[in-house]
């Protein structure tokens, strides 16, 4: 039997890193090494880690996420590399369903569907999770919003690569501390290399739990559309930039209000993005049974659109500035 080795980068998962690494250990596949590539993490992480005998830790002094994941795939000595979350757990079944795939030569990278699970049991934490899992939310990540069929796919969350992709397009950029994966999928597909999305094997990922992480994370996403341009061709496909689009819409009504046909067309776009705001986060509070989770995903909805498009817009001028 062929072995995988699951690379996991981590920093400060002290909440989430023993579920992770438990619930790898309970796969059912059991040719398996886990390799832990640490970013020097200052909470409990490390000392969680030690606890474990049978897995490997290797320090990550950049601590920047490509940096630990070309490490981890340099010590790797797997025919299979599974890239990990520590966010994140995986269904027992995760590992020996994506590598089955791989085995029939129906693809060469495999990986699950990602169900978004609370950051902690309030309504907002909630509210968030739904949002991060609804297409109105996230657009087209069909591993995030619940595929029920196999499919190809341009890219999965937690992919178990054939060794030989990383030995035909080489490793993660370095130089991108967001988008890294994008980027690297972009040059897989350019290869001719499959994608398959296996919706029966599960991964559950912990969402932030507040407002403020929601805006960080997002903004820095949104960033990274743009600044991924210094470092490489392509980093993004023309979804990624719809946020951006969105918050040019809004700041042009400095410059369409006083056009009267320009401004009906502007606040008529607007209301229907507002509509379909309200309709959507009313939908996840009736599922929910919750009044406090309309208004969480309403403003869910808007804090994510908003936080990544703005991103982007700073990415812009950035750009524009930056020397070199």
């Amino acid at each position: 039997m062929k072995k995988v080795t699951i690379v996991i980068p981590t920093r400060n998962e002290e909440k989430y890193i023993e579920k992770c690494i438990n619930s790898i250990l309970e796969n059912d596949y059991p040719e398996k090494e886990i390799i832990v590539v640490d970013g020097m993490s200052s909470d409990r992480t490390r000392e969680i880690l030690k606890e474990y005998k049978d897995i490997k830790i290797i320090d990550n002094p950049e601590k920047i996420t490509p940096i630990a994941l070309n490490i981890g795939i340099e010590n790797a000595t797997g025919d299979y590399i599974m890239i990990a979350g520590a966010h994140s757990t995986y269904s027992k079944n995760y590992i020996s369903e994506c590598i089955k795939r791989l085995d029939e030569g129906k693809c060469e990278i495999a990986g699950g569907k990602v169900i978004t699970k609370p950051g902690n049991d309030t309504k907002k934490a909630i509210a968030i999770s739904r949002v991060l899992s609804h297409p109105f939310g996230i657009g087209g990540a069909r591993y995030r919003i619940n595929p029920q069929k196999e499919m190809y796919v341009d890219t999965v969350a937690y992919g178990i690569y054939k060794r030989e992709v990383f030995e035909k397009v080489g490793t993660f950029n370095p130089n991108l501390v967001r988008n890294q994966d994008i980027e690297m999928n972009l040059r897989i597909k350019n290869a001719g290399m499959r994608i398959l999305l296996v919706p029966n094997a599960e991964s559950y990922y912990y969402a932030r739990d507040n407002f403020k992480s929601l805006f960080k994370n997002n903004f820095q996403n949104g960033l990274w559309v743009i600044l991924s341009t210094k470092y490489a061709k392509r980093a993004f496909s023309l979804r990624h930039l719809v946020p951006l689009f969105f918050v040019l819409f809004l700041l042009s009504i400095l410059f369409v209000y006083k056009i009267s046909f320009l401004k009906s067309v502007y606040f008529s776009i607007l209301a229907l993005y507002l509509f379909l705001n309200i309709f959507f986060s009313l939908k996840i509070a009736l599922k929910e049974k919750s009044l406090k989770v309309f208004f969480y995903s309403f403003i869910s909805f808007l804090i994510l659109h908003i936080s990544y498009g703005l991103g982007s817009f700073v990415g812009i001028f950035k750009r524009l500035f930056s020397k070199g």
